[in-house]
């Protein structure tokens, strides 16, 4: 039988993301080398484990993604050909660059070199030139993030897009029931913003606030620009959920979560639902009565009005930092695409799978499997058997089902006519056989054969022994 991948993955995911959140906080590229060894030890010593394990598993995901923090039943992994030192030797060049931006990256393999942290020529300059632009240590990131320290401003921002996301939930308004005699509908409006250029990314209203309208914000997101970096949420239950860490940890993506009480912290989502009171009241003069009408209006809002709209907190980042601004302004849509910070999109196959949900489902005598309250066909030849399924939360009549060699396929929705035969038929390894004898019996009559020739060997040779003694023939 084939390796069970898709049981084995179970395991792998949670040992993995335990992992993942161990090492989140050293993720931080704007730490320094000190707080990265003081936040190293501390991840060392609540988790029970040693230092040289957390910089490994740290090691692990820089080089692989999350399916780097998966447990291996193969053998090594290759190490490629830079030094094993290779990550503390860039976390060193960053903070070289943070003391002084305008060092060039000749003058900081120098110093490395000088101080013996690394080889002679074992460094190359395109390498970690690479490495530095692509964590956002490029000479000009640097320089812009000195600045803002020396301002005396308060307003703060990621350099680049993409760095960071603000997700949301705010209160939307209350439609008619969609039918006579129905509830009405309480809206929900989940959003996710750019921290840097107050881009809207994804935003919807949904009839619930759980994780799973969570999750689809996140993913379209994701579908629609690509990864980011990390996100910030508050600690509401959706936001804390194992399945929404799972998902995002399988992408590479940190979640950080504002401490309790901090609306300041979050401010960039906070002015941003000003405006979204502003929609909420033209969408009450305009008399919206659908979640469609609402999420249709809504997108025309946020493409025609916010996102091409001057925006006060771009403006005021700008001259924090002593950086002229345009007399018109800055809108969220003209900062995003004037960025140099490269988007990083991804599979969509690959993002969907991250963020299926997965469960356990035993086959009934009649081949079906219920979920969320309906009847679905499998095989007959899983019956009685425990099947794992993966489903979109968000379409969840479509449902996959996984079992060790077998190959993965949809279950449908049992359908049962009124004159068709409710008992399915069983396959023709289980069904009933005819029997042309009975192997019982013929086994013993076999046996009983072998001990009737054995006896009339014995006789026979009794006999013999008696003849020759009759005859003198000793």
């Amino acid at each position: 039988m084939n390796t069970n991948r898709n049981l084995v993955r179970n395991w792998q995911d949670d040992a993995a993301l335990e992992r993942f959140q161990m090492i989140a906080p050293l993720l931080d590229e704007e730490l320094d080398p000190a707080k990265h060894i003081q936040l190293r030890r501390q991840a060392a010593e609540q988790n029970g484990l040693s230092d040289k394990t957390i910089s490994r598993y740290e090691k692990a995901f820089r080089e692989g993604g999350f399916e780097g923090l998966k447990p291996k039943s193969g053998g090594p992994r290759n190490r490629g050909r830079l030094p094993e030192n290779f990550d503390e030797l860039v976390e060193e060049a960053k903070q070289l660059r943070r003391e002084v931006p305008s060092r060039s990256v000749e003058k900081v393999i120098t110093i490395l070199e000088l101080e013996g942290r690394a080889e002679p020529g074992v460094l190359k300059r395109s390498t970690m030139q690479r490495h530095l632009f692509d964590a956002g240590f490029g000479a000009t990131h640097l320089q812009t993030a000195s600045d803002a320290r020396k301002s005396s401003s308060k307003r703060f921002c990621k350099p680049h897009r993409m760095m960071l996301i603000q997700g949301d939930v705010k209160y939307g308004p209350v439609l008619p029931p969609e039918k006579k005699g129905g509830k009405k509908i309480q809206t929900y409006l989940s959003s996710a913003i750019d921290d840097h250029s107050r881009m809207i990314l994804f935003s919807r209203f949904y009839d619930n606030q759980e994780e799973t309208a969570i999750a689809d914000t996140m993913r379209n997101a994701i579908l629609r620009y690509g990864r980011f970096d990390a996100c910030y949420f508050d600690r509401g239950k959706q936001y804390v959920a194992k399945q929404l860490k799972l998902s995002l940890a399988k992408l590479s993506i940190r979640i950080r979560h504002a401490p309790p009480e901090s609306g300041k912290s979050k401010g960039k989502i906070e002015k941003f639902h000003q405006t979204v009171d502003f929609f909420l009241e033209e969408a009450k003069a305009k008399k919206l009565r659908t979640l469609e009408d609402l999420n249709r209006y809504w997108e025309i809002f946020l493409d025609e009005y916010y996102q091409k709209k001057p925006h006060d907190g771009i403006r005021e980042y700008y001259e924090s930092l002593k950086v002229p601004v345009p007399k018109e302004g800055i809108s969220p849509l003209q900062e995003w695409n004037r960025d140099s910070r490269s988007l990083v999109y991804l599979d969509a196959g690959v993002v969907a799978e991250a963020f299926l949900y997965h469960e356990k489902r035993k086959v009934d005598k009649g081949g079906c499997i219920s979920f969320q309250g309906r009847k679905y066909e499998t095989k007959t030849s899983l019956i009685g058997f425990t099947v794992e399924i993966a489903y979109d939360p968000m379409a969840p009549e479509t449902v996959t089902v996984h079992y060790p060699g077998i190959v993965p396929f949809q279950a449908k929705p049992l359908e049962i006519s009124s004159y068709c035969d409710q008992k399915p038929a069983l396959p023709a390894s289980m069904q009933p056989v005819e029997p042309e004898t009975s192997r019982f019996l013929d086994a013993l009559e076999k046996k009983y054969n072998e001990s009737m020739q054995q006896r009339a060997d014995a006789i026979s040779f009794s006999s013999y022994g008696k003849e020759v003694l009759a005859n003198g023939n000793v």
